[in-house]
């Protein structure tokens, strides 16, 4: 479905379960909103559906996905990894749901921008691994989080020839982290357009030049971010009006 002005752009919403003073809801930050507004774009908050709903519903009447990140993260047991102490897994219907949205959305090759956590499962989705836990698998990593969740900054490579160096230019930015966990080998059909020093991955992209699908470890949406990150967001809603467009040509 291609709208001329404003696209519509799915975001899928974090699910917090019921707990002793409080009934089950669902949170969004608001800068995933506030970000596609100021690019251009319609958000369309997707809530996580339940096993009777099929994504489809959904994005038929959409023209991109922002996939969100999330406090808690992917649980290891279901990528046939042990637990670890440090890992405080994504609630079951947030977790389903994702996975059956990120299926649909790969079929689809709808454009696609996947946050933090939604890196992750883009790149677990396609067939990908991960660190569960950056301080104990990567030792000589340097610190992606401030252990006590202040704001914490490091330094990009952006790799050359790569989408992530069209959109921000080339050389290095400056991003936040708080991630502990992170991409360890990429899945098929993506490629790395991003590290930090050390090595670990800080940004994923499609290696079809005609499909935007980017992942970034680092949170554009955050009151944190570097302005230059709206650059991200325009970049995206430049793509999924192009694909509407040339969806209405066909």
């Amino acid at each position: 479905m291609a709208h001329q002005t404003r696209p519509f752009i799915g975001i899928n919403a974090d699910y917090v379960p019921a707990g002793k003073v409080h009934s089950s809801f669902v949170r969004l930050h608001a800068g995933y909103l506030d970000n596609v507004v100021a690019a251009g774009g319609l958000p369309v908050v997707v809530p996580p559906l339940g096993k009777d709903m099929d994504p489809d519903a959904w994005l038929d009447r959409l023209d991109g996905f922002l996939l969100t990140g999330s406090t808690w993260d992917l649980d290891p047991r279901r990528l046939g990894m042990p637990s670890h102490s440090s890992v405080q897994p994504l609630p079951e219907r947030r977790d389903e749901s994702d996975r059956r949205l990120i299926r649909c959305l790969l079929e689809r090759r709808m454009p696609l921008l996947a946050i933090g956590l939604g890196m992750q499962q883009l790149n677990v989705a396609c067939g990908g691994t991960l660190y569960l836990h950056l301080p104990q698998d990567l030792p000589r990593a340097m610190p992606h989080r401030d252990p006590t969740d202040a704001p914490h900054r490091h330094l990009v490579l952006l790799e050359a020839g790569t989408r992530m160096e069209e959109i921000f230019g080339a050389g290095e930015i400056c991003v936040n982290s708080s991630h502990h966990q992170a991409v360890r080998q990429v899945g098929d059909g993506l490629r790395i357009s991003a590290r930090a020093p050390d090595g670990v991955i800080e940004a994923i992209e499609s290696t079809d030049r005609r499909w935007f699908c980017v992942g970034v470890q680092w949170h554009p949406e955050s009151e944190t971010a570097s302005a230059l990150d709206l650059q991200l967001f325009e970049c995206f809603i430049q793509a999924c009006l192009r694909q509407g467009a040339m969806q209405l040509a066909a």
